[in-house]
C-alpha cells in the first residue's frame, strides 16, 4: 500500500495563471515566427532561435506549476528507476536474435506446409467427392 498522501488533482488559481501564461509565451513565439516571415531583412535562423527561446520560457513557467512538480517528479523517479535496469550484452542479444529468427523460419515452414495440407485435402478430396 502506498504511505504518500494524496495530492488534490485541481488546480489553484496561481498554477492556472502561470499554465496560461505559458501558452500565452508558446503562442507568443509561434505567431512571431510566422509574422516576421515575410521580412526579408530577419533570417529564418533568428526567427528559429525565438521560437526555441518561448518554448524554454514555456517549460520554465510551466515547471514551476503543480502540475509541472509531479511532472518532474515523475521524470526523477523514471531516471532512478532506469539505473536499476539490467540490459543485455551484446553477445546476449545476437544470440537471442539468431534464436528468434530460426524459430520464425520453423514457424513459418510449419505454418506453410499445414497450409499446403489444408489445401490439398479440401480441394482435391473434398471437392471431389460430390462429382
Amino acid at each position: 500500500m502506498n504511505t504518500k498522501a494524496e495530492q488534490s488533482k485541481g488546480g489553484n488559481a496561481a498554477d492556472i495563471g502561470k499554465l496560461v501564461l505559458a501558452a500565452l509565451v508558446l503562442a507568443a513565439g509561434i505567431f512571431a515566427y510566422s509574422w516576421f516571415s515575410n521580412d526579408a531583412g530577419i533570417p529564418q535562423s533568428v526567427r528559429l532561435v525565438g521560437v526555441l527561446a518561448a518554448l524554454v520560457a514555456a517549460l520554465a513557467i510551466g515547471a514551476f506549476t503543480g502540475p509541472g512538480r509531479r511532472v518532474r517528479h515523475f521524470l526523477t523517479e523514471s531516471q532512478f528507476e532506469m539505473r536499476k535496469v539490467v540490459w543485455p550484452t551484446r553477445d546476449e542479444t545476437l544470440k537471442t536474435t539468431g534464436i528468434i529468427m530460426v524459430v520464425v523460419v520453423i514457424l513459418s515452414l510449419l505454418l506453410g506446409l499445414i497450409d499446403l495440407i489444408l489445401k490439398s485435402v479440401v480441394l482435391d478430396w473434398l471437392l471431389k467427392l460430390g462429382k
